[in-house]
């Protein structure tokens, strides 16, 4: 029997795309085309993405395209080093991240990105996106749009707009419905178990969950929970914070789908573990703390490190200690001990644990970001300010990812088109 073989950093990170690669058959089509049409050529894209093996298939395909790609991470926790070190040595992609970063050095990376003088931005939070606004607005002129892949992004975007200081078009490639029902649903709730269950290795089955925010996010987890045999209670506001549907509407959603829906001081006392998915401030605050029980695990699926109080909970700890990967263990001065995964950093994302979404998911999400910057590319003309992703290519990326699975739907005939089409309009 031959010996396996030990693989290098970057041999690894090329394994790695290899299988990511062979498991998009989307992105696969797209860079076909891309390769014989070139819609990028001469022009540079910046990307700040979660550096990892299916951000890396994204970058090929638009490199490809006849794109300079100078791309960096989005978040100092979610690189796989191996696949930024075989990226790298392409020599076709300029890589700027390395996980672990400090804050200085994640900013450094992101101006480094901008250095490139890029057409195009990919966005992953809006951080790229905002200091093209701020400390490097006098290199605005040059750039045609950007694409914005999260909700947390697409939040920071409005307000900008509200404020009158977002001077580009941006697609809220989040906004695809493709990618609410792909990315934002199926693929958080399953990378977000994973990643709990790797860092923990606890069963959920017995125990009780509570999600923070039932959103398209929350709603996948706390459905994903269910399945794997967890009792899950739902906490939503009573109210509307930001560009969605009340909390009200979907508290009752979580109520008819079968949860238990209440606040989350009356929930803290009863959860063993608890998931953040709001896109909002300090949801888990200091006067929740106290009322968990001793040993409760606390982990955060929103973008930024912010859902989940961590000074808060420093400061009523007599003491921190990470215990293994992705777990510290906060020993608070009341004699009880919560864990918290990750930093409170997204904790599907954040390795090792943390794998990002399932490679299928991504090849949707990335579709979309590919065909929103070929538009972009096109030079198609749009005032700056938010832009929904055009309906043609939402149903696009669909019927791909359906044809990719040997998948054929129903073609309506023409009596049924003009059947519908009589309803339009209030007729």
């Amino acid at each position: 029997m031959s010996k396996v073989k030990d693989l290098s950093l970057s041999e690894r990170g090329k394994a790695e795309l290899a299988w990511a690669r062979i498991n998009m058959p989307v992105l696969a089509e797209i860079r076909k085309r891309f390769e014989k049409e070139k819609p990028f050529s001469g022009m540079t894209i910046g990307v700040a993405l979660h550096m990892e093996k299916k951000t890396g298939i994204l970058l090929e395909t638009l490199s490809c395209g006849g794109a300079k790609v100078f791309a960096g991470s989005c978040n100092p926790l979610t690189t796989d080093d191996s696949v930024a070190a075989a990226l790298a040595k392409g020599g076709k992609i300029q890589v700027f991240a390395w996980a672990g970063q400090t804050n200085e050095e994640y900013y450094s990376c992101l101006n480094a990105v901008l250095d490139g003088k890029p057409d195009i931005v990919v966005d992953d939070g809006c951080d790229l996106i905002s200091l093209l606004h701020t400390k490097r607005k006098s290199e605005l002129a040059k750039v045609k749009g950007a694409c914005e892949e999260t909700t947390t992004g697409i939040g920071r975007l409005q307000a900008m707009q509200k404020a009158n200081k977002l001077l580009l078009p941006v697609f809220a490639v989040n906004n695809a419905y493709s990618k609410f029902l792909l990315d934002n649903q199926f693929g958080t709730a399953q990378s977000t178990i994973a990643a709990i269950a790797q860092a923990t290795n606890k069963l959920f089955a017995g125990k009780t969950a509570v999600v923070v925010g039932f959103g398209w996010c929350g709603r996948g987890i706390a459905s994903r929970l269910k399945a794997m045999g967890a009792s899950v209670i739902v906490v939503e506001i009573d109210g509307t914070l930001g560009p969605h549907e009340s909390g009200l509407q979907r508290g009752l959603s979580a109520l008819y789908d079968g949860f238990r829906v209440m606040d989350l001081e009356s929930a803290a006392p009863q959860g063993d573990i608890f998931v953040t998915a709001t896109g909002n401030v300090n949801v888990i605050d200091s006067r929740h703390f106290p009322l968990m029980k001793d040993g409760a695990i606390l982990c955060n699926a929103g973008h930024f490190n912010v859902e989940i109080n961590e000074p808060a909970l420093r400061k009523s700890s007599k003491g921190v200690e990470r215990i293994k990967d992705n777990i510290d263990a906060y020993r608070l001065k009341s004699g009880k001990t919560l864990y918290l995964l990750s930093e409170g950093r997204l904790v599907n994302l954040a390795r090792p644990s943390g794998q990002g979404h399932p490679i299928e998911i991504m090849d949707g999400s990335f579709a979309l970001q590919a065909l929103c910057c070929e538009l972009l590319a096109k030079g198609k003309k749009m005032p700056a300010g938010v832009q929904d992703v055009p309906k043609e290519i939402d149903d696009s990326v669909a019927r791909l990812i359906l044809r990719s699975q040997g998948i054929r739907l129903e073609e309506p005939t023409g009596e049924q088109k003009k059947y519908s089409e009589s309803f339009e309009g209030g007729t």
